[in-house]
């Protein structure tokens, strides 16, 4: 073998020892720790907080309509709660992936103010305290007429929401997740109102 071969087998074998050992001692001079993106926003960690407590207290208006309640209202109460329990369900589980609670502690701040509601911490359609009394109190048609009133109001400050957030939401499954809340409720008060109708003309016929 010539000198010249030799020469250049040896400048191949120090470049690839070079690589080997840039490729080794890299690790421990350039940190390679990739920052995972985050699993929600700030928006939509506020959003899910918040629809989370509205949705609350929709079952909780569900578990205080009277049991004599009239059929029809008993089943639409029904069909409501198994909707928001689910969506519930899904709603704590995008928060435990984000690392994040589930009650905001700042209620309606991810909410800019003049954007359809003004952010506070009051949230759009919720029951008071007194509503909820005497919902728990109110027995028969009573109990139809104000459960249906009190949630016709909700569902619409859930739609005002859920619209509110897909406004500022740039896609993903959240937004997905508002935009079918807006849809399954703009339904569901439809069929409230004419539930309220057909109640109405059952009182006076």
């Amino acid at each position: 073998m010539t000198r010249r071969v030799l020469f250049a087998v040896a400048v191949g074998a120090s470049a690839l020892f070079l690589l080997v050992l840039g490729a080794a001692v890299r690790p421990l001079v350039i940190s390679e720790t990739a920052v995972p993106a985050p699993v929600l926003t700030s928006t939509e960690i506020g959003f899910v907080q918040d629809m989370t407590a509205h949705h609350r207290q929709a079952l909780l208006m569900v578990e205080r309509l009277a049991a004599d309640a009239d059929p029809t209202v008993g089943r639409l109460a029904g069909q409501i709660a198994d909707t928001q329990r689910l969506e519930i369900g899904t709603m704590l589980g995008w928060l435990r992936l984000a690392g994040a609670t589930p009650t905001n502690p700042s209620p309606m701040a991810w909410m800019p103010t003049g954007h359809h509601h003004t952010a506070s911490a009051t949230m759009p359609g919720m029951a008071t305290r007194a509503d909820l009394d005497a919902l728990a109190l109110a027995r028969g048609a009573d109990a139809d007429a104000l459960f249906l009133r009190l949630m016709y109001r909700h569902h619409r400050g859930g739609i005002v929401m859920a619209q509110a957030f897909d406004e500022l939401s740039t896609g993903g499954p959240v937004e997905q997740a508002a935009r079918d809340m807006i849809g399954t409720q703009s339904q569901e008060s439809g069929i409230i109102g004419l539930l309220v109708a057909r109640l109405g003309a059952m009182a006076t016929g």
